[in-house]
């Protein structure tokens, strides 16, 4: 079996999409995202994965909350025929309150989303499909918390913060959570636990003012930030995130090593980290 853990961070602008593919070939997403680049083309990650990498099954989804920059590839999901075979999402939401916090010209991503939400209503027990076993993943743990209680107003405070464990490496991927979902999260002994430790840390909502709680970085002080973002950087925490990361080599594939703090899609590309059980590195474009 391959023991190496490989993760892309996809370029979908304002939006999130990160794909994994672990030691034992299960293909695994966190939220589908889509984003449009040269001459307005959209790029789909599923397409990307279906047409160019022959990814025919779609292990295990993390949908953070439904917001279209993070859901924007479900109907290609549909049309590709890769549902994933479980799905993780936050649960208690109203779905008033899915339509009302997002565009009009959503509205059919919405309802491919509820659709979807629809059909996984029951837990599957045993067997690989339990993303809490780690043989069932290669030695890859998956755990995932969020808030679970109703009346919620921000949809962003629903978000499912995910953290991937695999040989010394700990990555966490929070979604859009902002700073009252931070504190509700921190309450919890065992999220504390859990990301003690952290070496590569996902920016909440995008890099965004919104998405920043310092008090996380009382429990660790990753290696690297990665903002997956666009263009418009008119509220950007980037600065503050470079203070509370170590700083570790990256390979540029054009001009070698380059020791960063901070990564961001919308000037670094896709983000490619490969962990071995001996190390780890991470290339840009």
């Amino acid at each position: 079996m391959n023991s190496d853990l490989e993760i892309i961070v996809w370029d979908v602008q304002h939006g999130n999409a990160i794909y994994m593919k672990t030691p034992n070939g299960r293909n695994v997403m966190f939220d589908i995202g889509t984003g449009s680049h040269a001459k307005g083309k959209e790029f789909s990650p599923l397409k990307f994965l279906k047409n160019y990498w022959e990814v025919d099954c779609l292990h295990y989804l993390v949908i953070s909350h439904p917001h279209a920059d993070h859901i924007s590839d479900i109907s290609n999901m549909f049309d590709l025929g890769i549902e994933p075979l479980t799905l993780t999402r936050p649960k208690c939401i109203n779905p008033a309150l899915i339509k009302k916090s997002n565009q009009p010209r959503y509205a059919q991503v919405v309802e491919d989303y509820l659709e979807l939400d629809k059909k996984y209503i029951c837990p599957v027990n045993g067997g690989w499909l339990d993303a809490s076993n780690r043989a069932n993943y290669g030695d890859v743990q998956i755990n995932c918390f969020s808030q679970q209680e109703e009346g919620i107003n921000n949809l962003n405070n629903y978000s499912i913060v995910a953290v991937v464990e695999y040989a010394g490496e700990k990555i966490v991927i929070p979604g859009d959570i902002e700073a009252a979902g931070w504190k509700a999260l921190l309450e919890k002994a065992n999220f504390r636990q859990t990301i003690i430790g952290t070496t590569i840390f996902v920016a909440a909502h995008h890099g965004r003012e919104a998405g920043y709680h310092g008090d996380i970085f009382k429990y660790f002080k990753p290696d690297i930030v990665i903002v997956s973002d666009g263009p418009s950087t008119d509220t950007s925490v980037t600065n503050r995130y470079t203070n509370h990361a170590k700083g570790t080599w990256i390979k540029k594939r054009s001009a070698g090593f380059k020791k960063r703090s901070v990564l961001t899609t919308r000037n670094d590309g896709w983000i490619h980290i490969l962990v071995h059980d001996t190390g780890r590195q991470i290339t840009i474009n």
